[in-house]
């Protein structure tokens, strides 16, 4: 039971994020919302679907992974904001405190203070006459796990996990009955849970969630010694969510200004940096020199913030015709959410552009498993990814890792820029990433694996390694 169906609630989920917001029909042709992102698509197309008007806005907490579009919904359809009175946001809304309650007409909201996650964190118990229906967890209890406490700083992570400790002991004393509803999910690196469901109820977590049945100093260690790394940008969009994203204007539709070659020459020379949003292959087999090469998927707006400056004016490069194309807006609302939003615009007609203006045009290897070899190969998955298996005498550093640049990398990864080694992840995407970093570091020659370890194993019938 996840007690969606029951209450008219429909689950949204950003497979990209790894997380879930939620739309609930309030029987009278209004909705509350809990935790949209910016990108207001889904929650727009899910409201209109059922006939429904936005009227109320509920934030469980100053998201470190996505811009919030509660600012917007307030501005497009006069929603009333329900967050945290803590957070101090800098735009209108009602600020709640532990235990108040906000009637929505037939059923009940009440706020109830987890911190852990953030300090100002919020869960909503939704109740109707009777008794509790669900709770909006937020970062607090997760599907099978809890949301990280260390994104306001290290030096306070144990004390933040300790107030989480005390935040789920809240929690656990619902009705067992009572559906769960969190916003963090698999994928998120705001945690790891190790499923893929998205919802729950409080008796199923009390029996199967495994950190819910430890004392206080064990929950605490177990979840430091869990916490792997997360995109820089997290550290900056707690505070625009506090003072409050721009608001688009309303019916705003995204779009890439085309840029001719010459003056996508010129910003590049005036700092600006050119995004390659095309397929692996499409990359591979030419791209413009220095560009970074972050392919759109479900995950792109994680890489862009996690690879680019913020603030650096962005032209991108797509496929632009046929059923290869990639979607302008797709780009660009992935890149508002996470708070990219300095476009310069985009290469007019693409590569066959820049080739076809007889300027330089850099390429890179694709090698199959077979055609391995005794290459050097360097894995750059997350680090639990090479832990659960990789190929043997593979070296190993996070993509992440090399986002000041590969000169900071240790040296023991690297081999002379003569050598370069062929790059690995999981399927190829983000061995691209890294090969174009390479590439901006001056390496030469450059290879990505196709595929990632568990192809090379078949294809091979070699063996994986596990462990660090």
């Amino acid at each position: 039971m996840d007690g969606a169906v029951t209450v008219g609630l429909s689950v949204l989920v950003d497979e990209g994020l790894g997380n879930s917001g939620y739309l609930l029909d309030l029987g009278d042709g209004g909705a509350l919302v809990v935790d949209p992102p910016r990108d207001l698509r889904a929650v727009r197309a899910s409201a209109a679907e059922a006939g429904l008007r936005v009227r109320f806005v509920a934030d469980t907490h100053l998201h470190a992974d996505f811009l919030s579009g509660a600012a917007q919904l307030a501005h497009d359809e006069g929603a009333l904001v329900l967050a945290s009175a803590a957070g101090d946001r800098g735009f209108v809304h009602r600020g709640l405190v532990d235990g108040e309650e906000v009637d929505l007409g037939g059923v009940t909201l009440r706020a109830m203070a987890t911190p852990g996650h953030t300090d100002e964190h919020l869960a909503f118990l939704m109740s109707d006459d009777q008794s509790p229906l669900g709770v909006f967890s937020g970062g607090s209890l997760l599907v099978g796990s809890v949301a990280r406490t260390d994104l306001l700083g290290r030096e306070r992570r144990e004390e933040l996990a300790r107030a989480q400790y005390g935040s789920l002991r809240r929690l656990v004393a619902l009705p067992e009955a009572t559906a769960l509803w969190p916003t963090h999910g698999a994928g998120s690196f705001c945690a790891a849970p190790p499923g893929t469901e998205r919802t729950s109820t409080i008796g199923r977590e009390i029996a199967s969630n495994p950190l819910l049945g430890l004392d206080e100093d064990t929950f605490v260690a177990q979840l430091l010694g869990s916490l792997g790394s997360y995109p820089p940008y997290f550290r900056r969009l707690g505070e625009l969510n506090r003072t409050g994203p721009i608001v688009l204007a309303s019916g705003y539709t995204p779009a890439l200004v085309p840029l001719s070659v010459s003056t996508v020459r010129a910003l590049r020379s005036d700092g600006a940096l050119v995004v390659d949003v095309r397929p692996v292959a499409d990359y591979a087999a030419g791209h413009i020199p220095g560009s970074v090469s972050i392919p759109l998927r479900p995950q792109f707006a994680t890489w862009l913030g996690w690879l680019v400056e913020p603030g650096v004016p962005l032209v991108i490069v797509r496929n632009t015709d046929g059923t290869g194309a990639q979607d302008a807006a797709e780009v660009v609302w992935q890149a508002l959410k996470v708070g990219y939003d300095n476009f310069a615009g985009e290469l007019d007609v693409g590569m066959d552009a820049w080739a076809e203006a007889g300027l330089a045009v850099a390429t890179t290897e694709l090698v199959r498993p077979e055609q391995l070899g005794d290459r050097q190969v360097l894995d750059i998955r997350q680090d639990t990814e090479f832990a659960e298996g990789h190929l043997p005498a593979a070296t190993h550093i996070e993509l992440g890792e090399l986002v000041d640049g590969v000169a900071t990398a240790p040296e023991w990864v690297l081999p002379p820029a003569s050598e370069a080694p062929v790059l690995m992840c999981g399927h190829g995407e983000r061995a691209a990433s890294a090969a174009s970093l390479f590439e901006r570091a001056g390496y030469r020659n450059l290879a990505v694996l196709v595929g990632g370890p568990r192809g090379w194993a078949a294809a091979t019938g070699s063996r994986l390694e596990s462990g660090a």
